[in-house]
């Protein structure tokens, strides 16, 4: 039985392998017709929404109430807030809320032993947190429902924009400071050259970051303006614009444009002929610029053994900590038809060989599922998977949910 909500998982998560020795049948379990918000608590600023809800109808609902949950992963139109909770789901804010698992107060969960609620609380101390066990368990342990969720105030003030630097690790250094200041900006992205010509950003020759900031509350020019000095103090140039909507226009438009067109576009490329695709980690600062280094070369590498050719890897940093970014790699090459899945994989799987190898995250953003689930094994401490088997065994005795998926049955 496979919990689905949009299906937009771009990491086999939702797509049955059955094994016809164990399983007679596969059951796909749709939950799209559970998409309501059920409750608003204008006190504690908080909801309780039905787990199919998608974003759009989520926001909307949220809206004459003058509210919003306000994470938007970029498959954001077709995507329900309980796939978002199954899979740790990344958000485009880089900083402060970038997982959903930051805005989940309580979740509904129904199991085949029964079902599960979890305390509604700001915060709690008594011992390993029930939520923390659900969110991200990618329909293995149990179907989320509903959940309460933490809302935020709609924003009123923005400001917004882009910064060109001489190169990519002097951006990162850039953005290590802005990270570490406490500003906490909603969107701080760098780019390298090369990903910022492909999306229009810029000529070639620079680094971009794509920087904003809002509120509901406050003027954020301050912090603005603060973030434009710690760019300054790294070479920086701000692009210069006094629009109030300066975050849709000039370099940070382009990049937004592209970034939405993104994944229709590879519906187009993948009919010529060429492999097009990403992989996203997470590593610390001191070991950031030899990582994304060797991460990117061993790609390379790939392309070439893969299909007989030099290709491009372009990276930028889609989210960022105090203590490290989140580099996003995206690779292209010129394959071959009837040849094009192996030659994806053996460039994905170099890839993320390096990713493990140097100490970075199988994933950020993008869930295990069934494609990353060899370097989730590596990645996950080994008595940790003995623990998740036996919270399996206790809540899916017959091992009917989603399996394949985190651990094997």
């Amino acid at each position: 039985m496979t919990p689905f909500g949009g299906g937009s998982s771009v990491v086999g998560g939702v797509e049955t392998r059955r094994d016809a020795a164990r399983h007679k049948a596969a059951v796909t379990i749709d939950l799209r017709e559970l998409g309501r918000v059920l409750e608003v608590d204008m006190t504690s600023r908080t909801a309780r929404i039905e787990a199919g809800a998608f974003g759009p109808a989520l926001e909307a609902q949220l809206k004459p109430h003058g509210l919003a949950l306000r994470h938007f992963p970029q498959s954001f139109e077709c995507s329900t807030l309980g796939g978002w909770i199954a899979t740790r789901s990344g958000g485009h804010f880089a900083t402060l809320y970038t997982h959903i698992d930051d805005l989940v107060e309580s979740l509904g969960v129904i199991t085949p032993m029964g079902a599960i609620e979890t305390r509604r609380l700001p915060g709690s101390g008594a011992g390993p947190s029930p939520d923390r066990l659900l969110i991200g368990s990618e329909g293995i342990l149990g179907i989320i429902t509903q959940a309460w969720m933490r809302l935020q105030d709609r924003p009123k003030y923005r400001a917004g924009g882009a910064v060109q630097f001489p190169d990519f690790f002097t951006a990162a250094r850039a953005l290590q400071a802005i990270s570490q200041s406490g500003l906490y900006p909603a969107n701080c992205r760098i780019l390298d050259a090369e990903e910022a010509f492909n999306t229009g950003a810029a000529d070639g020759n620079v680094a971009i970051m794509v920087l904003a900031f809002e509120s509901g509350d406050h003027s954020v020019e301050p912090w603005m303006k603060r973030a434009h000095e710690c760019c300054v103090d790294h070479g920086a140039k701000p692009e210069r614009t006094s629009s109030s909507d300066a975050h849709r226009e000039g370099a940070a438009g382009a990049w937004r444009n592209a970034f939405i067109r993104m994944p229709f576009a590879r519906e187009r490329t993948i009919q010529r002929g060429i492999i097009n695709d990403t992989f996203e980690t997470a590593i610390t600062w001191e070991r950031f610029e030899s990582f994304h280094d060797r991460v990117k070369a061993a790609t390379e590498r790939a392309i070439v053994e893969a299909t007989g050719r030099a290709g491009q890897v372009t990276s930028r940093c889609t989210h960022v900590y105090p203590d490290g970014p989140a580099p996003y790699f995206t690779f292209h090459a010129a394959g071959r038809h009837n040849e094009l899945s192996a030659q994806w994989h053996t460039i994905k799987s170099a890839g993320l060989d390096a990713v493990i190898a140097n100490g970075g995250t199988v994933t950020h953003h993008h869930a295990v599922g069934r494609d990353h689930r060899r370097w989730y094994d590596r990645q996950r401490p080994s008595l940790f998977a003995s623990a998740l088997k036996a919270a399996k065994a206790t809540l899916d005795p017959q091992g009917l949910l989603n399996p394949g998926v985190l651990i094997d049955p």
